[in-house]
């Protein structure tokens, strides 16, 4: 007989790794204890070799499915006399952090027990186990157990107490565990009802209301939705004039997987992600036929569906004579607010937005909305992450080296944050468009409750060059309040870095960086956003560029890509034809002022952004005059591509410089001529294709690097990434795409933090 004592880190915590061990050591019938603390999990046992033995490699080898090990000691020492194998009360260590499991969407047992009538539990909307159901948006701090909740309030009945307490029940020490006599309520709310209706007759009532093409918002796991009958168009429109969305796509949540078969076409790896314990929204190609609303997704191919994650939703859409196939959840907010998650901000915010409110009482300490996610190259099961949040968010990227406490600030749009510490890097939940006071406090309340969950106290904050960004004043505002370091970042640097730790690169030696992106500010005061750098954690060197060429009115033009074509003419010496379509969308007098405007140089700073290039060719092309979302000229311009189509638009090489006056004259000159707007986009994604290719045949023909990193938000661009990739890898580079993090500004924290933690190791 000996004693064991081990010591496991990782997502060990909220995953049923106590009762795992409890269970395993009674088993070996070994004597001692399990407990959490805010360090990880710790262990003593006492047994026989043989059965000590088994239990250290069953410990590694059977741990849950929900948790992963990242450090695991094991050191023997003298029998203690335990008489007993026990849970031992929680322990904060002093500094200490555990990385959280997020949020899980309801395990086949549970869903079960949900529609089995001879189950306590029956119809009850807030059921769940150690196998899932709510985490991160619980979670007050750690070590993670039930009084550091929000289910805190909630005390458990004799019945939940029992299985709490008992090892060989799945609810044992499950922390939100409940039942309708002891947790949570759901109850609805109407503006002409004196009475609300609860439980399950308020669902009932909540599914009537959405038959007749009401909108109804929903409080769930990370926040509010705003829900719909997604086949009703007129209740579709309605929720766009409320919402103040014009055009940009909605998400979708139908009921099971053969519904989603009979609206999309799906692969094994959407299938597998559909049915992820993530549950992420996951992009999918529309089928012919499809009953869903052409409102949904205004001219796109693909459509955002993601399936029922909470037993609530299972039975908002619970199969039945007249209730629609599929419903909007949309985030429950106003264009460009944070997600609302409160009782009364819902009641505040969503008042106009909402014909009635479905509330519940288990309140939601961060908010959280759903992630978004596409597969690309099918074969090789690989996701390409669009949004990271709900399902994902706060699992760590694992760096390749430890680094210290860092807070990276991120960038505008699209916004997440990082925190280092050890090892790990911290992405945050979604948090949006930091361009109002509601999205910015959001940033603010959700870097406090990381540095709370991670015990970091940063040393240095990194922060986006760009000096009018909120995130950028944040972070220089409270670097001078705590005299701490800071560190300016440059935007597409970030891009490739972020893109380089995600794939474990210690930065040892450069990559080549083809940053491609809508908006980025260039260390010269331009805008950038074509940019091919050779780049590694601590420096780069931008060899190649998009021409620069003016962009009037700065976001004026942004927000109509039929000026930034027209400016695009001008800058490359082309004829303002009175036949293209951005020429018919301005009158001779504006197109006076225009010209004036450009000749002038006034308020018309200069970009090399791909993305405004993509703007200014859907605009040539007859795409799209203007636009009522980011991007939103693009995507239509790519989802026209003829698949088939194999010419090429060519772009030149003028020393540092990508010259585009061949592709726009080509390009003009089939519009001219009455080429499909098919095969004038295919050639112009080939012919990008085909220079990032040459550029970088050329600059490993000088330095022998051959490895390549794709980031920046036009590499959303499905199209351009599959041609260039084939193109890249058939001329003998390795290529890096995202995988864990966001290609678009999404991920860009990330890459900030390892920059400024490179600098910070000299």
């Amino acid at each position: 007989m000996q004693g064991l004592r081990v010591h496991i880190t990782g997502i060990v915590q909220g995953v049923g790794f106590r009762p795992f061990v409890y269970n395993l050591a009674m088993h070996h019938d070994l004597k001692g204890w399990v407990k959490n603390t805010s360090a990880g999990v710790e262990i003593e046992v006492d047994g026989d070799d043989d059965s000590l033995d088994l239990f250290l490699r069953q410990l590694q080898d059977e741990a849950p499915a929900l948790s992963r090990i990242d450090g695991f000691s094991a050191s023997f020492r003298p029998v203690n006399g335990f008489s007993s194998f026990e849970i031992l009360h929680s322990e904060s260590v002093e500094g200490a952090f555990q990385p959280i499991t997020p949020d899980v969407s309801i395990c086949p047992d549970c869903l079960r027990e949900l529609f089995n009538p001879n189950d306590r539990r029956y119809r009850y909307p807030f059921i769940n186990c150690t196998n899932c159901g709510p985490r991160f948006t619980i979670i007050k701090d750690i070590p993670y157990d039930r009084p550091k909740t929000t289910m805190a309030g909630f005390t458990l009945c004799a019945d939940c107490e029992r299985e709490y307490k008992d090892p060989a029940n799945r609810r044992f020490h499950a922390q939100p565990v409940a039942c309708p006599d002891c947790g949570p309520k759901v109850w609805l709310e109407t503006k002409d009802e004196k009475e609300n209706k609860v439980d399950h007759q308020a669902i009932l009532e909540t599914r009537s209301l959405l038959t007749k093409g009401k909108i109804v918002a929903i409080k769930g796991l990370g926040g509010f939705h705003l829900a719909c009958d997604a086949t009703n168009t007129t209740s579709v429109l309605e929720l766009r004039n409320r919402k103040l969305r014009v055009d940009k796509p909605f998400a979708l949540m139908l009921p099971d997987i053969e519904t989603v078969e009979r609206h999309c076409s799906i692969g094994p790896m959407e299938r597998e992600l559909l049915l992820s314990g993530a549950r992420p929204v996951v992009l999918l190609k529309r089928k012919q036929g499809s009953t869903i609303s052409e409102e949904v997704a205004p001219k796109q191919h693909w459509i955002g569906v993601m399936l029922p994650y909470t037993p609530l939703h299972h039975l908002l859409l619970e199969k039945g004579a007249g209730f629609p196939e599929g419903l909007v959840m949309t985030s429950g907010n106003l264009s460009e607010e944070p997600i609302a998650t409160g009782n009364e901000e819902a009641r505040e915010r969503l008042s106009k937005l909402a014909d009635a409110f479905l509330m519940h009482d288990r309140d939601i300490h961060i908010r959280c909305d759903d992630s978004v996610v596409r597969v690309f190259e099918e074969n090789q099961k690989s996701i390409y992450p669009i949004r990271r949040s709900r399902g994902y968010c706060p699992f760590p990227v694992k760096l390749p080296l430890d680094v210290p406490q860092i807070l990276a600030a991120g960038s505008e749009l699209k916004n997440t944050f990082c925190i280092t510490n050890g090892s790990y890097a911290f992405l945050s939940h979604h948090i949006g468009d930091m361009e109002n006071y509601e999205t910015l406090k959001s940033f603010e309340q959700g870097v406090q409750h990381f540095e709370k969950l991670f015990r970091v106290k940063p040393e240095a904050i990194a922060y986006d060059l760009h000096p009018n960004y909120l995130a950028t004043r944040y972070a220089l505002d409270r670097a001078a309040r705590e005299n701490l370091a800071t560190m300016g970042v440059q935007h597409h640097h970030a891009h490739i870095a972020a893109c380089m730790a995600e794939h474990g690169l210690d930065g040892s030696h450069p990559v080549i960086g083809v940053s491609f992106d809508g908006t980025g500010y260039g260390e010269d005061g331009a805008i950038w956003g074509g940019e091919i750098l050779i780049a590694d954690y601590k420096s780069y060197r931008r060899t190649y560029h998009l021409k620069y060429f003016p962009l009037p009115g700065g976001d004026a033009a942004v927000k109509k890509p039929a000026r930034t074509a027209l400016a695009l003419l001008w800058s490359l010496g082309l004829e303002w034809d009175e036949r293209l379509p951005p020429c018919v969308e301005f009158c001779a007098e504006d197109q006076f002022t225009l010209r004036a405007q450009l000749e002038k140089k006034i308020n018309t700073p200069m970009t090399s952004s791909m993305g405004r290039l993509f703007d200014a060719a859907a605009a040539l092309a007859g795409v799209r005059q203007k636009v009522n979302y980011e991007g939103q000229a693009a995507i239509e311009f790519e989802a026209l591509a003829d698949e088939t189509e194999r010419e090429s638009y060519h772009f030149g090489l003028d020393q540092d410089e990508v010259d585009v006056r061949s592709v726009i004259k080509a390009l003009v000159k089939d519009v001219m001529a009455g080429v499909y707007v098919s095969k004038i986009s295919a050639r112009f994604h080939n012919g990008l294709a085909e220079s990032v290719r040459d550029m970088c045949l050329k600059i490993k023909s000088e330095t022998d690097i051959d490895e390549v990193a794709l980031s920046g938000g036009v590499w959303q661009n499905i199209t351009l990434l599959g041609r260039t990739l084939s193109l890249l890898e058939k001329a003998g580079f390795r290529v890096y795409l995202h995988r864990e993090v966001p290609t678009n500004d999404g991920g860009l924290s990330l890459g900030q933090a390892v920059i400024a933690a490179a600098r910070m190791r000299g």
